[in-house]
């Protein structure tokens, strides 16, 4: 199976999850600016909640890919305070004809002293356990 990470941060959060993800599926995980240039079956997309919306850098990224390059997009997120980014991605994706796998992983992520430590050592390790259970890579 082929899969690519890419990711949207402004605090690191979601880069930790992403990163930890990537090097247990064997890929880099690289920056939304980097954009999708291979065919994927999978694309683990991270993001996080900023100001209770995804960041314009997600919208963009999502915007400029190729639906004939995604099998399926497997959403990442972390947040303070909201659940996930889960439904305002797939709004965005389905818009533009990208299937969304119904799960995602999201965690609470660190944001100035709420959620101290957070994404942590048992969070990057359910994000590893997700992405290998998401990949047939058990």
């Amino acid at each position: 199976m082929k899969v690519a990470v890419r990711y949207y941060t402004q605090t690191g959060n979601t880069r930790k999850l992403c990163d930890a993800i990537a090097s247990a599926l064997g890929v880099e995980a690289k920056s939304v600016e980097a954009p999708l240039e291979e065919t994927v079956d999978l694309l683990f997309l991270g993001s996080s909640v900023y100001a209770a919306g995804v960041d314009p850098a997600i919208k963009k990224f999502i915007n400029d890919l190729d639906p004939s390059k995604v099998g399926s997009v497997v959403n990442i997120s972390t947040a303070a305070l909201l659940p996930s980014t889960y439904n305002q991605v797939k709004k965005l994706l389905t818009a533009r004809n990208i299937p969304v796998c119904p799960e995602e992983f999201h965690c609470r992520g660190q944001f100035h002293a709420l959620h101290k430590g957070k994404p942590d050592a048992a969070d990057l390790a359910a994000a590893v356990s997700f992405a290998k259970k998401m990949t047939g890579a058990q």
